[in-house]
């Protein structure tokens, strides 16, 4: 049978290479390198053993990815033809090795034998320069493909695979959008290479400045002292959240319901949009944590309930978002965003059971009435129940706008139902025009109020300086002074 033995040559010292793999440099079998960049291939120069190396495929190549499955195509077509071939590739071949990952799982399907003869990983050497004990959490990270996500800040991470000045640049503009960039890391070349070892203590702002980065360079960042540095992840959250309603926590949080704070979710959202609004950016920030917050409270009473936590929560949208983009995560070939919108309600509608028209427009929750108005009648619009454009939208208002004066008329006589009718008909007529503007009504409104409270500050602090009461004021009075704001506030 066909067999590849894939071989680990440890971290860089002659010293660390296995009886195993002096046994499989010696076998007579064809010896291949990922490649000859590792201080160990002088034992194999100086003892006159023969190697192929993969180097010209790295300078050649368009991407990591497509070398690593250029090489382990060539090493199955090597086994066919050799029959045992050895795989020598640096470190353990089970830590950062993408072409071993690879070749183990083709190697199942393809019936070519796979033999892993470990070798001392990188990892060991680095602990030991740090002094770091990975029963405290260690996460290890390929720094060829680090997202921010991928970093743990609860425990140690070794980012390895930063072979140059170009990839560390890379990691530190990730790292520091966690940290911050006077955060403190260890920069480590040749970890657990006799005389050859060097470790760099430095901020992380300086991580691409250094001069010898190299394809021996490995990054260590402490876990984060959450006393002294203040920086939490969403894991934290929850522990916060589970802490506060546990039985030595607030007895406020204790108490709560879902439906005790469930205004407290509406208000949250208010308060985000009004910082998008405001475009405060600061602000949006810490209002995105308090509506992040109250998701947290919900999760974690319902999980004392039994009923689900914060990560079915995580995964219900995450499985809702691939399900929804099948044009992103399916290729399903999309070319406008209108069509993107129509292909996320059609599926929604069909995870729903929805069939009927109707049900799609009593799908829509309990909204503000400006928001539920202007969603119900988009659905409607999704249909063609529409108008062709939006003169007709405008010549609705007018209309509604009659029939509002006519309801006026007979309010005399006390039908006070009738302009409730009305106006709310001519509200929805208003909505229209909004959507057909593409204007979300809510929105537009809550500019109008605020800008109404800014130019009535404007007055009440001009009557202040003109010594008079605003209650005091007539009619007329006011209406100056809000003329003037008018003016003031346009500047």
């Amino acid at each position: 049978m066909e067999k590849i033995y894939i071989v680990g040559l440890g971290p860089g010292d002659t010293n660390s290479l296995t009886l195993g793999a002096i046994e499989r440099l010696n076998s007579g079998d064809l010896n291949v390198l990922r490649t000859k960049i590792h201080p160990t291939i002088s034992y194999l120069n100086e003892k006159g053993i023969p190697y192929d190396t993969y180097d010209n495929v790295y300078e050649d190549g368009e991407n990591f990815q497509k070398v690593y499955d250029f090489i382990v195509s060539d090493l199955i077509e090597k086994v066919r033809k050799h029959k045992v071939v050895n795989y020598f590739v640096p470190g353990n071949p089970l830590v950062a090795e993408k072409t071993v990952d690879i070749l183990i799982n083709k190697g199942k399907d393809i019936n070519i034998e796979i033999e892993i003869i470990p070798g001392m990983s990188f990892i060991d050497p680095i602990l030991l320069a740090v002094g770091h004990d990975p029963v405290n959490g260690l996460k290890i990270i390929d720094g060829l493909n680090i997202k921010g996500e991928y970093v743990d800040i609860n425990s140690g991470n070794i980012i390895t695979q930063v072979y140059n000045s170009r990839i560390a640049s890379f990691v530190k503009l990730a790292l520091s959008e966690i940290y911050g960039d006077e955060y403190g890391i260890y920069v480590i070349n040749s970890a657990g290479v006799k005389g050859e070892e060097k470790i760099y203590n430095i901020p992380l702002y300086e991580l691409d400045r250094l001069e010898d980065i190299n394809y021996l360079t490995s990054i260590y960042i402490p876990r984060v002292d959450k006393i002294s540095k203040k920086i939490y992840d969403m894991n934290d959250l929850v522990s916060i959240m589970e802490w506060l309603r546990g039985d030595e926590g607030c007895p406020w949080d204790i108490q709560q319901t879902h439906q005790s704070i469930r205004e407290c979710v509406i208000e949250e959202a208010y308060e985000v949009v009004n910082a998008i609004d405001k475009d405060d950016i600061d602000n949006l920030s810490e209002e995105l944590g308090d509506l992040l917050l109250q998701v947290v409270f919900h999760s974690q009473i319902a999980r004392e309930e039994g009923y689900f936590n914060i990560w079915d929560v995580t995964s219900n949208i995450c499985n809702k978002l691939i399900l929804r983009h099948p044009h992103v995560f399916k290729q399903k070939k999309v070319e406008k965003s209108d069509e993107v919108v129509y292909n996320w309600n059609e599926i929604k509608f069909k995870g729903r059971n929805i069939d009927g028209y109707t049900d799609r427009l009593k799908d829509i929750p309990k909204l503000p009435s400006l928001m539920r108005s202007f969603k119900v009648q988009c659905r409607a619009a999704d249909i063609g129940f529409d108008w062709d454009s939006i003169d007709g939208a405008m010549e609705k208002v007018v209309e509604e706008w009659n029939e509002v004066l006519e309801a006026l008329n007979l309010f005399k006589g006390g039908d006070f139902g009738k302009i409730e009718e009305e106006l709310g008909d001519l509200l929805f007529a208003i909505v229209n025009v909004c959507r057909f503007l593409n204007i979300n009504p809510e929105v537009a409104l809550n500019r109008t109020i605020n800008k109404f409270i800014d130019r009535f500050a404007y007055m009440e602090e001009r009557s202040k300086e003109l010594k008079v009461d605003l209650k005091e004021m007539s009619l007329e009075e006011m209406d100056a002074l809000w003329d003037e704001a008018k003016i003031h506030k346009n500047k």
